[in-house]
C-alpha cells in the first residue's frame, strides 16, 4: 500500500472554559480516524490548539485579576491533560496566541489585502462608555422590542424567537458594566467574500463536503453573500492588524490559521515540511473535523481566505452533529453538562470512546448519550463479548500447556471469516461509519463466543487438561480475540495495549490481521476491563450538579458581599451617596436552578422625560416569600447600586430586607401612602 501524507485537525476548543463531553465527541471521532491511518502505515499528523483570543478571554482574565496570557497558559495545560487522559493522540497541541500564528496571520492578511480583497468602511456599533469598548451582541441585554420579555440578548429573543439589531432593544444595558450603551462609529476591515462566490460554488460541490452540508451552503451561495467583518477595536486580546494601530483581527480570522500555526510549530521541531502540506500545489491530504455550528467559518470564509492568499484548500471538511445526554441538550442543573475531568474522576475513558464509536456515523445528526444504554452496551459488548473470549480460553492454555498456543488451530474457517471482514471494517472506519464497523466486529465476536459454547472446552478439560483438542480449541479462541482486539485498536488503545501484553506480542499493526498466532507463548491473563457500575454514573451526575451549584453560589457571592460590607464602618458622606427609592414589585418569579433567589421586576417611578423606570433585581428571599404574594407590594430599593452580572442575568439594584434568615426575612416596606420613585430619607 502506498503511504499517504495526511494532516488532520479538529476544531479548536476555546481557552475560556473546561473540556466537556461535547468537545470529547469530536476529538474522539478524529482520534479514531487518525489512529486507523497510522495503523495502516500512513504518515498521518494530528494537530490542534486552543482558541485563545477574543473579548471573553480578556474579560475573564480581568475578573480573575490575572493577565490573559496567564489565563490561556493555565487553561492550555488543563486542556492538554484532559485530552491526554482520554487517550487523544495529538502530534502537536498549541495555542493560537503563538508567534507562529501571529506571523502567519499577518502574512495571510497582507496577501489578501494586496490582492484587493480587503474593504474598509465606517460602521456604527453600540459602545460601553464605562468599559470603553465596543459591544458584541452577546454583551448587550435589554427588553425584546417584539414581545417585551426582559433580559434578552442583543440579537435575538429566547422567548419569542424574534431577531433584531442591538439598537432595537428597549432599555439596552451592557452586561459587562451595566452601563447604557451609546452608538459610536468606527472604521472596520472587511474580507470581500462575494468575490469568491464562483470558486466556493465549485469547491463545495467537489466532494469535499457531506451532501447535507453542501446543500445548506448552496442556499447561502445562491443568496447575496455579505462581506465579512474581520476587525475589532481595542481593547481586544488578539493580534493587531499590520499598519492599523488599535485594530485587531477578529478571533475567527486567526483561529483557523491556528491549524497552520500548530503544524508550523511541529515542523520547527521535526523534519516535516510546512510547504509540502500547505502550498497550493500540495499533494498531501488535509482534513478538518468540526461541529455543524461552525460550518460557515470552515467552508466559506476559510477556503476563500486560503485561495486569496495562495494556499491550498482542505481535501475535506467532516461535519458532525451535537451531543445530547439522555435525549436532551446538555444541562448543568440536571447534571448532564459533564466536564471531562468530572467524568474521569468516576469512569474509564475507554467506556466513552467505545460508546461514541458505536453510535457515530458520517452524518450530521445529533448523537445521544443515554446513560443507561451507555452502561449496558459497554458491559455487554466489551466485557461480555470481547474480553470474555480471552478469559474463557486463557486459563486452559496456562494450566494445561504452560501458556503455549497450539501448532495447528481448530476450525480455521472461523478465523478466516473474521479476517475476511478486514476490508469492510477498514472501509467503515475510513468513511467515519464507526457504528457500522462496531456492529460488524460485535457480530464476529458473537460467532467466536458461539464457537466456544459449542466446543465446550471446560467439558474436555474435566477428563484431559492436556488434550491436544483442548489446546487447539482454546488457541483458536485466543486468535479470534487477537483479531477482534486488532479491529478495536483505533477505539480502545489502552485496552489493546493490555491485550498485547497478555498475548506477548509487539504492538498490533493493521497488517497483523492477515496472520495468526501459532506455537506462541502467551502470558497469564489479567482482567482487561471491568464492568460499568451504575452507581459511578450517578456519582458523576451528582458531582456535576454540585459543581454547578458551587459555581452559582460563587457567582452570587458578590451580592452577599455587598450586603455584608454594610456592616463595616463608613463615613456619612459615603452613606449619603446611597439613593433609596420606593419601588413597587410588578412581577416576581422563581429563578430556575437557584436555591435562594427570586427575580423581581420593580417600578421605581418615572425618568426625567416622564418614561417609566423599571429595574430587575435578584433577591435572596426565596425561603420567606411566595412570588405571587409579592406582586403589588411596595418596598425600598438601592436604586444607584452598580449593576451586577450574575449567572441568571443582570441585577440592577438591591431591595432592603431584615431578619436572621430562612423563613424569617421581612421586606422593608414604606408607609401606605408612598408612591414608586419617592426618595426614602
Amino acid at each position: 500500500m502506498e503511504q499517504r501524507k495526511i494532516l488532520v485537525t479538529s476544531a479548536l476548543p476555546y481557552a475560556n472554559g473546561d473540556i466537556h463531553l461535547g468537545h470529547l465527541m469530536e476529538v474522539i471521532q478524529t482520534d479514531i480516524w487518525v489512529r486507523l491511518q497510522k495503523l495502516q502505515g500512513h504518515d498521518c499528523v494530528y494537530v490542534c490548539a486552543d482558541d485563545a483570543h477574543g473579548t471573553a478571554i480578556m474579560l475573564s482574565a480581568e475578573a480573575e485579576g490575572i493577565t490573559p496570557q496567564q489565563l490561556i497558559d493555565r487553561v492550555n495545560e488543563q486542556h492538554q491533560r484532559d485530552f491526554a487522559d482520554f487517550l487523544i493522540d495529538f502530534d502537536n497541541f498549541c495555542s493560537t496566541h503563538s508567534e507562529e500564528n501571529r506571523i502567519l496571520s499577518e502574512s495571510i492578511y497582507k496577501a489578501i489585502n494586496a490582492n484587493g480583497h480587503i474593504a474598509r468602511r465606517n460602521i456604527k456599533q453600540l459602545f460601553d462608555p464605562e468599559k470603553e469598548l465596543f459591544l458584541a451582541d452577546r454583551y448587550i441585554t435589554g427588553t425584546c422590542p417584539k414581545c417585551k420579555t426582559e433580559n434578552q440578548y442583543g440579537d435575538n429573543c429566547e422567548s419569542c424567537g424574534s431577531t433584531y439589531s442591538p439598537s432595537e432593544l428597549i432599555n439596552p444595558k451592557s452586561s459587562i458594566s451595566g452601563a447604557t450603551p451609546i452608538e459610536k462609529e468606527s472604521e472596520h476591515f472587511f474580507f470581500t467574500l462575494p468575490a469568491f462566490r464562483d470558486m466556493l460554488k465549485q469547491w463545495t460541490r467537489s466532494g469535499t463536503l457531506q451532501d447535507a452540508v453542501a446543500n445548506k451552503l448552496s442556499e447561502w451561495l445562491d443568496e447575496d453573500l455579505q462581506e465579512w467583518d474581520i476587525s475589532r477595536d481595542a481593547p481586544y486580546f488578539g493580534f493587531e492588524i499590520p499598519d492599523a494601530p488599535g485594530k485587531y483581527f477578529y478571533v475567527w480570522v486567526d483561529a483557523p490559521i491556528g491549524y497552520m500555526a500548530s503544524f508550523k510549530n511541529l515542523c520547527e521541531r521535526t523534519d516535516y515540511d510546512f510547504d509540502a502540506y500547505w502550498s497550493a500545489g500540495s499533494s498531501a491530504e488535509l482534513y478538518h473535523f468540526i461541529g455543524k455550528d461552525i460550518i460557515n467559518f470552515h467552508t466559506l470564509f476559510w477556503p476563500a481566505m486560503l485561495t486569496s492568499a495562495g494556499y491550498r484548500t482542505p481535501t475535506a471538511v467532516y461535519v458532525h452533529g451535537f451531543l445530547t445526554v439522555d435525549g436532551t441538550k446538555m444541562s448543568k442543573s440536571r447534571g448532564t453538562f459533564i466536564n471531562a475531568r468530572t467524568y474521569l474522576d468516576h469512569l474509564n475513558p475507554e467506556y466513552l470512546r467505545y460508546f461514541l464509536a458505536a453510535k457515530l456515523s458520517s452524518g450530521i445528526d445529533d448523537l445521544d448519550l443515554n446513560l443507561e444504554d451507555f452502561a449496558q452496551r459497554v458491559n455487554s459488548d466489551l466485557v461480555g463479548k470481547v474480553v470474555n473470549i480471552a478469559s474463557r480460553c486463557a486459563g486452559f492454555i496456562g494450566k494445561g500447556f504452560e501458556g503455549k498456543l497450539a501448532n495447528e488451530l481448530d476450525t480455521p474457517e472461523l478465523l478466516a471469516e473474521i479476517q475476511s471482514a478486514k476490508n469492510e471494517v477498514t472501509q467503515h472506519y475510513n468513511e467515519r461509519e464507526y457504528g457500522k464497523a462496531i456492529r460488524l466486529i460485535m457480530a464476529l465476536a458473537d460467532k467466536a463466543n458461539q464457537y466456544i459454547n459449542d466446543k465446550e472446552p471446560w467439558v474436555i478439560a474435566k477428563t484431559d487438561k492436556q488434550s491436544i483438542e483442548l489446546q487447539q480449541i482454546c488457541s483458536t479462541g485466543i486468535n479470534a480475540f487477537r483479531l477482534l482486539i486488532a479491529y478495536l485498536k483505533p477505539v480502545l488503545p489502552a485496552m489493546t495495549e493490555k491485550a498485547e501484553t497478555f498475548l506477548g506480542i509487539e504492538p498490533l499493526k493493521w497488517t497483523d490481521i492477515d496472520s495468526l498466532l501459532v506455537d506462541h507463548s502467551i502470558n497469564k491473563f489479567k482482567p482487561l476491563m471491568t464492568r460499568v457500575e451504575t452507581d459511578k454514573i450517578q456519582a458523576m451526575v451528582t458531582a456535576t450538579q454540585q459543581e454547578f451549584e458551587a459555581q452559582q453560589e460563587a457567582e452570587n457571592k458578590p451580592m452577599e458581599d455587598e450586603i455584608s460590607g454594610l456592616e463595616a464602618e463608613i463615613e456619612f458622606d459615603d452613606f449619603s451617596k446611597v439613593d433609596l427609592r420606593v419601588a413597587k414589585i410588578t412581577h416576581a418569579e422563581h429563578v430556575e436552578g437557584a436555591d435562594k433567589l427570586l427575580k423581581l421586576t420593580l417600578d421605581i417611578g418615572l425618568d426625567k422625560t416622564g418614561a417609566p423606570l423599571t429595574r430587575t433585581v435578584f433577591s435572596g428571599i426565596k425561603s420567606a416569600y411566595n412570588p405571587d404574594d409579592l406582586v403589588g407590594k411596595l418596598t425600598v430599593v438601592v436604586a444607584n447600586l452598580k449593576p451586577r452580572k450574575m449567572k441568571f442575568g443582570l441585577s440592577e439594584g438591591m431591595i432592603l430586607a431584615a431578619g436572621p434568615g430562612g423563613e424569617e426575612i421581612w421586606l422593608i416596606e414604606p408607609h401606605s401612602g408612598a408612591q414608586p420613585g419617592m426618595r426614602v430619607t
